[in-house]
């Protein structure tokens, strides 16, 4: 055990994401990073992401645009905070990415092989965030 001196600290250890974190916060911004720009698009353009003619299960693409806008623009900021090890930003990652995955499921009948892509990535931060979670 080392001794300090009077009147100083000790040297603290700074928390590093670990290897899953770091991972986690990747796919989480991937996801987000999409999920915006499928917004934008709905938003700027709704018969850009119109497929086949089929709607989304509730309300009309451009709602669904500010929807995915909105949560996209929270899970990249909430992957800023898992590459900072912010305290809030692990289960706030969570819960954004079960929310995404939810959203992903009302989009399935537009988009059914988007939509299992982005509930796969969502799976994945879920799993990395609650089962390998480390700090170095």
């Amino acid at each position: 055990m080392a001794a300090t001196t009077p009147g100083t600290t000790p040297a603290r250890s700074t928390a590093e994401p670990g290897g899953w974190a770091v991972f986690a916060a990747v796919v989480l911004f991937i996801s987000g990073t999409f999920g915006t720009i499928w917004g934008l698009a709905a938003i700027l353009n709704d018969k850009v992401v119109t497929v086949g003619g089929r709607g989304v299960m509730i309300a009309d693409f451009t709602t669904w645009g500010w929807i995915h806008l909105i949560v996209g623009a929270i899970m990249i900021l909430t992957a800023w905070g898992l590459f900072t090890m912010a305290g809030w930003a692990r289960w706030t990652a969570v819960v954004f990415a079960t929310l995404n995955a939810c959203i992903q499921v009302a989009a399935f009948s537009a988009f059914p092989l988007w939509s299992m892509v982005a509930i796969a990535l969502d799976v994945i931060v879920i799993y990395q965030l609650t089962v390998n979670w480390e700090t170095r």
